[in-house]
């Protein structure tokens, strides 16, 4: 353990069957190669304290040591101002391991705020398969993904999410959050086309017929578990990158918190920074944002249910 930093009860269990001590062990472990992916990004964690539910901490507590930078953001939901945490050193990110802090979150931008004037660093493509299907369909969803990229002439970088999928990273050169959103749309449309029998963009859950949906939602001010952060899942699986000629030969619960590896795999597969193709986002732009396609048509079923009950 790290010798500038007291850590507390690493005996006392955690979750899943491990100790504190595992969490600890493993964040001080791969936290040269955690923190860059962290680094200037708004945290949002997900902790578990000794005998409760876990529960999900943006609003860092008072007692928040001051070396932890943290950065006042309003929330237009729930009108109340947040202070996040940013985790830029090692020290930052032992407190939160002391903190039993397992899941790490974060915005896909680099800064303090969000609007129009940032810059989205990745698209990113979230595979979700249906419940009770094997770890295969992700896999070849993730093929069709990749060459629905590659049909655009771009390249990205896989890693499991650390639960049942996975998760596509696609570096950018500066791009406004609305055309990253419109080409992500885009990119899951031309993977559904591949194989329609696979994979959905279907975002309404009963309206998927058992198909592996391709989220494309991660835009905007979303948030992705980052690479290398543990799971709340049993055994503590991590979320962790794989050279796609891999993938197949793998599952999610390969890597967990006792997982060791030499280098820093998500840095070295990940490709340079790209251009959207113009026609990408412009036909993304003419796909109508899922979220909001639900909310019409959840509001448009509510309204038929009263009218059959009258």
């Amino acid at each position: 353990m790290s010798s500038s930093f007291k850590f507390s009860s690493l005996d006392q269990p955690l979750f899943g069957g491990l100790l504190k001590g595992d969490l600890v062990s493993y964040l001080e472990f791969v936290s040269s190669r955690f923190v860059p992916v962290l680094a200037g990004r708004q945290l949002s964690v997900w902790r578990i304290l000794r005998g409760q539910d876990p529960f999900m901490q943006k609003n860092v507590p008072k007692y928040t040591p001051s070396y932890v930078r943290t950065v006042d953001v309003w929330a237009e939901a729930s009108h109340r101002t947040i202070k996040y945490a940013i985790c830029d050193d090692e020290q930052t990110l032992m407190w939160f391991a002391n903190q039993r802090a397992v899941e790490y979150h974060v915005p896909l931008y680099l800064g303090d705020h969000f609007g129009e004037d940032h810059v989205q660093t990745h698209l990113v493509m979230d595979i979700d398969p249906p419940e009770g299907s094997g770890f295969d369909v992700v896999v070849e969803t993730a093929l069709l993904v990749r060459a629905a990229l590659a049909d655009g002439g771009l390249s990205g970088v896989v890693k499991t999410s650390g639960a049942k999928g996975v998760h596509i990273f696609v570096p950018l050169v500066a791009h406004s959050p609305d055309d990253v959103a419109a080409a992500t749309r885009a990119v899951a449309v031309r993977a559904e086309k591949l194989d329609p029998s696979l994979a959905t963009t279907a975002y309404i859950r009963a309206e998927r017929g058992g198909k592996v949906f391709l989220d494309s939602t991660r835009a905007w001010g979303a948030t992705v578990v980052a690479a290398y952060s543990p799971r709340l899942r049993e055994g503590l699986p991590i979320s962790f990158p794989v050279p796609w000629e891999s993938l197949p030969d793998v599952v999610p619960a390969d890597f967990t918190v006792r997982t060791r590896f030499d280098g820093d795999p998500w840095a070295s597969l990940m490709p340079a920074p790209q251009t959207l193709p113009d026609d990408l986002i412009a036909e993304g732009h003419t796909i109508p944002v899922a979220r909001v396609v639900a909310m019409h048509e959840g509001k448009r079923r509510k309204a038929a249910q009263r009218e059959a009950e009258k």
